[in-house]
């Protein structure tokens, strides 16, 4: 399943960069942006696990009408892909290549197998339930660097609410170099690298979440709510698209985190 998402990943990538200089922009949901890229992927991706897998179930970001798009099991096995064909497609309608796609193969609610793959830097994340995480083949490990003056952790770009932001987010701020890339997917895959020592997602959906959480995982991260329970495993026959709150970080800062949020 690993070589499938890796092979779908690459494709849906090489596309969406042929794409990138004749963006046609929509919103969606009127809060999202959507482009012809972001639906061109997903069948891409779509179509090449259907070659592998014919009878496993889907859940993708892009279905009709805002909605997701979501196909049930046939088979025996209860295995599911959550997929994002352009992660980051705000970047994406911008001109700016700094997206990723993101798909993941997920058993009993949990992801087994995951890639994140970013075409413009051909950079290809991995990770495999009992195995190692990888980039571009080699090993990767989330490190154990704190959270002080010369770490990086992403923080999203709102946060909910109408008292402006959060007090432990102004905390962060000021005690890291903060970041966002402006895809989720990727800064989950750089704490599995060991790059940002966390990253604190306020609004992720599943496709957004699944790989970098197999990614992070084989790598030593830890990936939780913002209260410090287990996000999966999930039901994902009655998952709808609900959003999370979720913290991926390496297992010194992720405590830290949990506090500062409390």
């Amino acid at each position: 399943m690993l070589e499938t998402a890796v092979a779908a990943a690459r494709l849906a990538g090489q596309r969406a960069m042929e794409e990138i200089g004749s963006v046609k922009v929509s919103v969606k949901n009127g809060s999202e942006l959507v482009t012809q890229a972001d639906i061109l992927c997903q069948k891409i991706i779509l179509e090449r696990i259907r070659q592998d897998y014919p009878d496993h179930g889907f859940i993708a970001e892009e279905g009709e009408g805002g909605k997701l798009f979501k196909q049930q099991p046939r088979g025996s096995e209860p295995v599911w892909w959550a997929i994002d064909p352009i992660d980051g497609t705000n970047n994406f309608a911008h001109g700016m290549p700094i997206f990723t796609v993101s798909i993941a193969a997920m058993h009993e609610g949990r992801p087994v197998a995951g890639a994140i793959f970013e075409p413009a830097a051909d950079l290809m994340f991995t990770g495999v339930k009992d195995g190692e995480a990888q980039l571009n083949g080699r090993p990767i490990h989330a490190g154990d660097d704190d959270m002080d003056e010369f770490s990086s952790v992403a923080l999203d770009s709102h946060f909910p609410g109408d008292d402006g932001l959060p007090g432990w987010v102004c905390e962060i701020i000021q005690r890291t170099r903060y970041r966002n890339l402006g895809t989720t997917a990727l800064q989950l895959a750089y704490v599995a690298k060991g790059s940002l020592v966390a990253n604190i997602a306020s609004t992720p959906k599943l496709w957004d979440l699944a790989a970098g959480a197999i990614i992070g995982w084989c790598a030593g991260a830890v990936m939780t709510d913002w209260q410090g329970r287990e996000i999966f495993p999930l039901d994902l026959a009655g998952y709808e698209g609900e959003e999370f709150q979720a913290i991926s970080a390496n297992r010194k800062v992720h405590g830290q985190i949990v506090e500062l949020i409390r």
